[in-house]
C-alpha cells in the first residue's frame, strides 16, 4: 500500500480607596504600559521578521475551527496583501510561516481571517534560516521527489528545541495555529527506524509547545495515528485521500466536530471540466471535509467543488 501522503486564539471590583492609593495605582499601570510597548517594539528583529503577538491573556483556549470551515493554502509565494483585496473570500489562510511576516498575518487578521502558519516539522529543508542548527546525526534519508529535504530523527532533543523555536516564531508572528508537515516519517523510507510511536510523541510534543502559545495544531495526513492524538489536534490537514482512497480514515475528525482541510492535486488541473471536479468532490469519505484543488507547488491558484477558481 502506498503511504498516506509523501508530503504534506473580569471585570474587576471596584474597591473605595483612598485617593493616594489610585494616584499610585494609576502611575503604577502607566509603567506598566510603557514597558509592555517598549518591549514589543524593540529590537530583536531579524531580516523581515516582525514581532506581533496575539493577546492570548484573554483567550482560555487555543482556537477551534468547525467542520466545513472554508480555507485556502498557499506556502509557495509570499503574500502579497498590498492593494487591500484579500481573495479567495474564505474564513482560513494555510500560509507558509518563514515566507510571510507578521505584518501580512495582522492583515489577513484584520479582514477577519484566521492565519494557520505551515512549516516542516519532520523535514530537514536545506534552504530555511534555521538549517545550521540541525545535526548531521538528525538527518536521515532524502524525501523522494524533494531535492533538499531530508527526513529527521523527530525523537532528536536537537530537533524539538528547533521545532519548539519554530513555534515560538509562530506565535511571535502572530498565527492562529501551526501546520507542521512531514509528521509521517514512520510510513516512508525515513533510513532512521522512525515508528508510528515515535510520531505519536511528536505530534503531542508540537501540540503541548503550540498549546502554550494558545495556538491550536493540525495533524497534516499520519491517518493512522490519529485515534492517538484526536484529543490533541484541533484539525487535519489531508492531501490526497481521494487519489489514494482514504478519505474514510480521517472520519475521526469529522465526528469529532473539528475540520478536514482537504487538498487534491487533480492531474488536468488548473484546467478541469466540471465532471472531474464532481468526481473529485462527491468521492468515498468527503463528507464534512473542506476540499480545494491545488497545483502540486501550492501557490496562490485553487479551486473549489462550486467551480469557482481563484
Amino acid at each position: 500500500m502506498e503511504p498516506i501522503s509523501e508530503r504534506r486564539g473580569y471585570e474587576a471590583k471596584k474597591a473605595a480607596r483612598p485617593l493616594w492609593r489610585k494616584l499610585a495605582g494609576a502611575a503604577l499601570a502607566t509603567v506598566l504600559v510603557l514597558a509592555v510597548v517598549g518591549h514589543n517594539h524593540g529590537s530583536g528583529n531579524d531580516g523581515d521578521r516582525v514581532h506581533y503577538r496575539r493577546d492570548v491573556s484573554r483567550r482560555a483556549s487555543a482556537w477551534q475551527p468547525k467542520t466545513g470551515t472554508t480555507w485556502q493554502i498557499n506556502i509557495r509565494d509570499q503574500l502579497d496583501l498590498s492593494n487591500g483585496n484579500i481573495t479567495p473570500p474564505v474564513e482560513v489562510f494555510d500560509i507558509d510561516m518563514f515566507s510571510n511576516n507578521a505584518e501580512t498575518v495582522k492583515t489577513l487578521h484584520d479582514a477577519g481571517k484566521k492565519v494557520v502558519c505551515y512549516f516542516s516539522a519532520g523535514s530537514y529543508e536545506n534552504w530555511r534560516p534555521d538549517k545550521d542548527q540541525f545535526n548531521q546525526a538528525d538527518l536521515g534519508n532524502g524525501l523522494v521527489g524533494w531535492p533538499g529535504e531530508n527526513w529527521l530523527n523527530i525523537s532528536s532533543q536537537n530537533v524539538r528545541n528547533i521545532m519548539a523555536q519554530r513555534i515560538k516564531l509562530a506565535a511571535d508572528r502572530g498565527c492562529d495555529a501551526i501546520d507542521p508537515d512531514n509528521v509521517d516519517g514512520y510510513g516512508n523510507d525515513n533510513g532512521l527506524g522512525l515508528t508510528a510511536d515515535d510520531s505519536i510523541s511528536f505530534v503531542k510534543f508540537l501540540a503541548g509547545e503550540a498549546a502554550k502559545y494558545n495556538m491550536a495544531t493540525g495533524l497534516k495526513n499520519a491517518g493512522d495515528i490519529l485515534p492517538s492524538v484526536l484529543d490533541v489536534v484541533n484539525f487535519s490537514v489531508v492531501e490526497s485521500c481521494v487519489q489514494f482512497q482514504e478519505c474514510h480514515i480521517y472520519s475521526p475528525i469529522i465526528q469529532a466536530g473539528k475540520p478536514i482541510f482537504h487538498i487534491e492535486y487533480p492531474d488536468s488541473a488548473p484546467n478541469m471540466d466540471d465532471a472531474a471536479v464532481d468526481n473529485l468532490c462527491n468521492s468515498r469519505g468527503q463528507d464534512g471535509c473542506s476540499t480545494v484543488m491545488k497545483l502540486t507547488n501550492l501557490n496562490a491558484w485553487v479551486e473549489y467543488c462550486d467551480k469557482t477558481k481563484y
